[in-house]
């Protein structure tokens, strides 16, 4: 098909980013999270005993309130702990507010209250864990020697870092008393299980939340040796560094049931089941956003003539080089818009997260198309500068291009959507 005139791509472009926008929500959809526990608990039953229930991450409330009626008479106490976009009351339950994605006093008392509830167990009792992404910085729990502070320090050198989430994770459960099987050990001698809504690609987990009931991803001095190599160890406290140069390990992680009930590549097969002409480009989209942008657009501009749908899931880091706000997501769009720059065929490319925040902002990610950057320039903005600043946030709004959805409830990594016509 020859290229589309200019006018005739402009004309063509809302529906096409409309398409896109669709085919995000059904992925929501699909991850929705209460349905998750309702499918799980509905078909394989706990077993008999009172019943501790922590519900963690950023789909912990809408978890919870899925499973506390299937629960009915046998919840000796409830525990929810989530971020602030996510937090409401919830009839049964405590809710605590904890800071994502850098640990805070919040998450320092959820811990705390954490503690306060597996004390209480007994070994008929039964403790039920629902996880999904966000946890390990909603529930810090520092080990002995290091300060909250430090965790936060820490954290946001890996991010700035652009570490992949399974490489902070790694780090992160060694510097915490409940990950890396941590809260599995305090719960010990009672039954502990878990439910889990993995965020990451590959479902590892002992990467989910830094694996609560799991065993560590590496070993303390592996964590320490791939810090070293990715140059971010003199970057970290004084006091992380010393933690992950202990000699010896903790405990064996006491046996749990963990239970894997959604997952990034369902939210794909959803969007196919909805679009069944759609192809999946890839379900480990990782890496430098840069890479990734040059990849996607390689695809794009290779696509064949008449209309394509691709789909993509997982999630890509940025390397910070700039004092800018944005976000994975947001970057990514816009430098798929770049990369796409000359190209007269009409097309739209979404990047979002499924929990609805990207980064520090009030972005799920971007919906952009051949027109952004003339956008992004009549409204005064220089794009290449604001890229180059890590400011896709500030270059997305003046294209009106950010995909906004406010807190889902859920988090199942990323999606990217390639509309062609």
């Amino acid at each position: 098909m020859p290229a589309s005139p200019k006018g005739g791509r402009m004309s063509a472009e809302p529906t096409i980013r409309a398409r896109a926008r669709a085919l995000f929500d059904v992925a929501l959809q699909a991850a929705d999270p209460g349905a998750a526990v309702r499918r799980s608990l509905g078909t394989v039953p706990l077993p008999a005993g009172r019943i501790w229930l922590l519900a963690l991450g950023k789909a912990a409330r809408a978890m919870a309130d899925a499973a506390l009626p299937m629960l009915a008479g046998r919840v000796a106490d409830a525990l929810v702990v989530t971020n602030a976009g996510n937090a409401a009351p919830l009839a049964g339950a405590r809710v605590m507010v904890a800071g994502h994605p850098v640990p805070d006093a919040g998450g320092l008392a959820a811990a705390d209250a954490v503690d306060a509830m597996l004390a209480r167990v007994g070994p008929g009792d039964v403790v039920l864990v629902l996880i999904s992404g966000g946890g390990s910085a909603m529930l810090p729990a520092p080990v002995t020697g290091i300060t909250l502070s430090d965790k936060a320090r820490a954290t946001q050198a890996m991010l700035a870092g652009g570490l992949a989430i399974a490489e902070m994770n790694a780090v992160r459960q060694h510097l915490s008393r409940l990950m890396g099987g941590g809260l599995a050990r305090a719960a010990a001698p009672a039954q502990c299980g878990a439910l889990i809504l993995s965020d990451v690609v590959g479902d590892d987990l002992r990467v989910v939340a830094s694996g609560p009931t799991v065993a560590p991803v590496m070993a303390r001095g592996e964590a320490a040796a791939m810090l070293r190599a990715r140059g971010l160890w003199d970057a970290m406290p004084d006091a992380v560094r010393a933690v992950l140069s202990q000699e010896g390990e903790p405990a064996p992680v006491p046996p749990a049931e963990n239970r894997l009930i959604g997952s990034n590549a369902l939210a794909l097969d959803a969007m196919r089941a909805r679009q069944p002409d759609a192809v999946i480009w890839s379900h480990a989209l990782e890496g430098d956003v840069g890479a990734a942008a040059r990849w996607l657009a390689g695809r794009m501009r290779a696509a064949p003539p008449g209309g394509c749908i691709a789909l993509c899931g997982g999630e890509t880091t940025v390397l910070l080089r700039g004092k800018g706000k944005g976000g994975r997501n947001q970057e990514l769009a816009l430098r798929v818009a770049a990369e796409m720059a000359g190209v007269e065929r009409t097309w739209a490319f979404l990047s979002g997260g499924t929990d609805g925040r990207d980064g520090p902002t009030d972005a799920a990610g971007g919906l952009v198309d051949g027109s952004t950057l003339a956008r992004i320039t009549a409204a005064g903005g220089d794009w290449q500068a604001l890229l180059a600043d890590n400011d896709s946030h500030r270059a997305l709004s003046l294209a009106d291009d950010l995909l906004v959805t406010g807190a889902t409830g859920t988090n199942l990594a990323d999606i990217q959507i390639v509309v062609m016509a």
